[in-house]
């Protein structure tokens, strides 16, 4: 087989690759459909966007151990720049001040924000004495730097963007070995001050989305409007869809945002259950190279960027299908590799090539069974 491919070409990720390749073709595809039958606006720039980033993530791949742990706290510094920026020039869409405008794109730095705290706190832990760990030197001063981005994106406001920087901050530090009861411990506080943050913590239209989530047959035309249209879109594409072009609910304009946060439902009525299994299946097998790219690094800096990336990314995909399936609140979450979507196609594309990255290093240092 070597001799057939050239060698470059044959020591990448297949296994990650396909999967990924299959994502985007056929986002691509539902995104043609939902503009009416038209590659634009949707889904020619997909398919830009994502051959563009795709060579940034190739580039990233190629950056040493030393660079990456130089550039860490740099690169968080950065994006928290950008955060605060927001703030005082941000440009304002939705009723939400959560992007910059730089000309050729909106770029929305609490997307970055994602990547960057998984960066900051492998790079953290990897320098932290295992016998420190559990002291609380090993939490305030990683708690610090979630929980200040978290206070920004919260300012915008952006509850789904706060709870994915959360989730993949504390996946790298569950896997930095802090101890389980401390976590065990957070989320029971969290559950105790939950009543508080609702009513005190939330804006109105925030809390709004709870109360449809618990309900949204209530008012179905209202609030409840686009879990109840997701879910008709769903059920009716039955087990093999309508066929694709044909999707009324998305075509007939009652699907909302049908190209971002609710793909996946433009797509499940045109496809039906067998286009979920292909969704699902690419998905598990990204992660699950991800998770095995984890397993496979002898280098502790290496096994928490793996872990972190691949949770960022388990983040997006699990709340989004939990979203549009009406098993979680609608929070403006888009779907890895198939919405439509600049800022969070940066953002996957920079998890990809974070993991292609320690792929490499774990081929240039095979594994010894001890962390660096």
């Amino acid at each position: 087989m070597s001799s057939i491919v050239p060698a470059p070409i044959a020591r990448q990720p297949w296994q990650m690759l396909f999967p990924l390749f299959v994502l985007i073709a056929f986002g691509a595809l539902v995104l043609f459909s939902a503009a009416g039958g038209s590659w634009d606006p949707y889904a020619s720039s997909h398919v830009i966007r994502f051959s563009v980033f795709l060579v940034m993530a190739f580039v990233l791949s190629r950056f040493s151990r030393e660079l990456v742990l130089f550039f860490a706290f740099p690169i968080y510094g950065v994006v928290l720049a950008m955060l605060l920026a927001v703030e005082a020039i941000g440009f304002v869409g939705g009723g939400s001040q959560r992007w910059l405008n730089l000309g050729f794109m909106q770029l929305q730095p609490s997307e970055l924000m994602k990547p960057a705290v998984v960066l900051v706190l492998a790079r953290y832990y990897s320098a932290l004495p295992v016998g420190m760990v559990p002291t609380l030197g090993a939490l305030l001063v990683p708690g610090l730097l979630i929980l200040t981005p978290v206070a920004l994106v919260l300012l915008q406001p952006d509850l789904g963007t706060s709870l994915a920087i959360v989730f993949g901050g504390s996946m790298v530090m569950f896997a930095a070995g802090l101890p389980l009861r401390w976590f065990i411990g957070a989320a029971a506080a969290g559950g105790v001050l939950a009543p508080v943050a609702f009513f005190f913590g939330l804006q109105p239209y925030q809390q709004k989305r709870v109360f449809t989530f618990l309900d949204p047959e209530s008012d179905p035309l209202g609030d409840g409007y686009h879990i109840t249209q997701s879910k008709i879109a769903i059920g009716s594409g039955g087990f093999s869809g309508k066929g694709f072009n044909e999707g009324s609910q998305s075509h007939l304009n009652y699907l909302p945002e049908p190209h971002t946060d609710f793909i996946f439902a433009t797509m499940a009525e045109e496809w039906g259950f067998l286009g979920g299994i292909v969704v699902l299946g690419a998905f598990a097998m990204i992660l699950r190279w991800g998770l095995s790219v984890a397993r496979a690094s002898s280098d502790r800096f290496g096994k928490l960027i793996a872990l972190g990336m691949t949770a960022t990314i388990f983040f997006y995909v699990a709340i989004n299908l939990m979203m549009v399936m009406g098993l979680a609140p609608v929070v403006g979450i888009p779907l890895p590799f198939m919405s439509h979507g600049g800022s969070s196609m940066l953002t996957n594309m920079i998890c990809i090539g974070s993991l292609m990255l320690v792929h490499r290093w774990n081929r240039k240092a095979p594994r010894t069974g001890l962390l660096r």
